[in-house]
């Protein structure tokens, strides 16, 4: 039974690195539709820009993730309020650039993680949380980031939008043949 529940926890492991990934990949593929005005352009006052969004994941991912199973997940040198706020000349390669940063703290992590750890506690502002239980709740966070992000793009694009999924009307030719009755 140990066996067992080490290949699933491996498996675990795993699918939320592939799931991590293709996160990224999803925004990655959206914001690049946009040119650098409407990367920094909100929609509003009370809203986001994509490169606040950015910022955002970057700071979390990093800050989560760097010394994970040894340190509090919310970093002393981590300026949460900060990552909401574009300083004027701030450049899309320096957002790009934490971006980076805190998907490689999280990749490293997931690599070097072991099925045993996924019961370990971690903290995260003071909070105690299983690995397995920190792991949901960084990916359900980047998850709904990535939505916006996605909404943001295409609302900015309009009709030069480049479908990220299966195109509109074509959901047929993505699905399997049925047999005919």
């Amino acid at each position: 039974m140990a066996e067992d529940t080490s290949t699933l926890a491996a498996l675990f492991i795993d699918d939320t690195a592939l799931t991590f990934r293709r996160q990224k990949e999803l925004a990655e593929r959206a914001f690049t539709q946009v040119d650098d005005a409407d990367f920094f352009r909100t929609v509003d006052d009370e809203s986001n820009s994509i490169a606040i969004i950015v910022k955002h994941i970057g700071g979390n991912l990093r800050s989560r993730f760097t010394d994970f199973l040894r340190s509090d997940g919310e970093k002393p040198d981590r300026d949460r309020d900060s990552e909401f706020v574009i300083v004027s000349g701030t450049s899309r390669a320096q957002i790009m650039s934490g971006w980076e940063s805190g998907w490689t703290a999280l990749f490293q992590t997931l690599q070097s993680l072991r099925p045993g750890d996924l019961g370990e506690t971690v903290h995260i502002r003071g909070e105690a949380v299983s690995v397995l239980a920190a792991l949901h709740r960084a990916l359900a966070h980047v998850a709904q980031h990535v939505g916006q992000v996605v909404m943001l793009a295409k609302h900015l694009r309009s009709s030069e939008w480049k479908t990220l999924s299966i195109p509109r009307g074509q959901s047929g030719s993505w699905t399997p043949s049925r047999p005919q009755h």
